[in-house]
């Protein structure tokens, strides 16, 4: 598990730009090792509020910032179809984080147990 990207989802965002120090760890430990880290873009719109971040904007300059493509979305929906949740955003995250083998950086690890359950491919850590 140790050489898996990371995938974020808004609470992790949340939770390194408030100084949790064990997300900056994390997110240092993840560069350092040269692991990707992953943003997909509805979790920069679903955090994102209109007010500069030096914390958000230096995690923008070593992340990727994931686009929702009609691919990304059609599997979330599948997902949301198997699972027969209503949480777009975090199967978004899911889905997009299955593609790489990512494990899933969260606050709220029990909201996306049900995608990792359905997607062996991923695993969650909280944030």
């Amino acid at each position: 598990m140790a050489s898996r990207g990371l995938t974020l989802d808004s609470g992790a965002l949340i939770a390194y730009e408030g100084g949790q120090q064990r997300m900056r760890a994390l997110i240092v430990n993840a560069r350092d090792a040269d692991r990707p880290i992953t943003i997909p873009t509805v979790v920069l719109a679903e955090t994102f509020r209109g007010q500069g971040s030096r914390w958000i904007d230096g995690l923008l300059g070593i992340a990727d910032v994931e686009p929702l493509t009609a691919t990304l979305a059609r599997r979330a929906g599948e997902l949301l179809a198997r699972t027969g949740t209503r949480h777009t955003v975090d199967a978004i995250v899911a889905a997009s984080a299955a593609q790489r083998g990512d494990l899933i950086v969260t606050s709220d690890p029990e909201d996306l147990q049900i995608y990792a359950d359905d997607l062996p491919a991923i695993a969650i850590v909280r944030a």
